[in-house]
């Protein structure tokens, strides 16, 4: 059983960043534009699913195939919901907050949503809570750091600058879903 799960997982992971690259050669399809936005609305999932380049989209495949070994409970399910929520959250918060943003690609944002979800839903099991809490940690160092010191070694290697509000605003929305997901299940069992 634990064979076919981690099958399971490594066939999922395939085809997302399959996908992904699929979507890359066709780029400027699935950016996020703010103008039109709204009329092209599938731009609020695609968006991050393509990169500025190659260099941009094999940093953040690699770091989202790692997630579900790093925290192996996550179920396919999970991982699902959350790579289907956070984009258009994110998108809406750049198109509603941040105005000024005009163009933006990459699942740099949704990366750090995700981990930070499932970090924040691991902080309930007992086993895995110190690791959950170093993560967390980790994260919040990483967005302290860029906010302040900035990325520019990142940003010379992917060839663009990085929206570190993406990060921030990714980092937020995880910690709402994962928030409302705890309260669910919360009430769920005490019923």
């Amino acid at each position: 059983m634990k064979d076919q799960f981690l099958i399971r997982k490594i066939v999922f992971l395939a085809v997302i960043a399959s996908i992904s690259a699929c979507m890359q050669v066709f780029k400027d399809a699935f950016i996020y534009w703010q103008d039109g936005l709204l009329a092209e609305f599938w731009r609020l999932w695609t968006a991050h699913w393509v990169h500025v380049g190659w260099m941009h989209y094999f940093l953040n495949i690699a770091a989202f195939i790692c997630l579900p070994f790093i925290f192996p409970r996550v179920s396919i399910w999970h991982f699902t919901a959350l790579l289907l929520l956070l984009p258009p959250l994110i998108s809406l918060s750049f198109y509603w907050f941040l105005p000024d943003i005009e163009a933006y690609a990459g699942l740099s944002g949704v990366l750090h949503g995700t981990y930070a979800a499932v970090a924040c839903v691991h902080l309930m099991y007992k086993r895995e809570r110190n690791f959950a809490a170093f993560v967390l940690l980790l994260i919040l160092a990483k967005l302290v750091w860029e906010n302040t010191a900035g990325s520019m070694d990142t940003a010379q290697l992917i060839g663009s600058p990085v929206l570190v509000e993406a990060h921030l605003l990714g980092v937020i929305w995880g910690i709402v879903l994962a928030g409302v997901y705890l309260a669910g299940s919360y009430f769920i069992q005490n019923e």
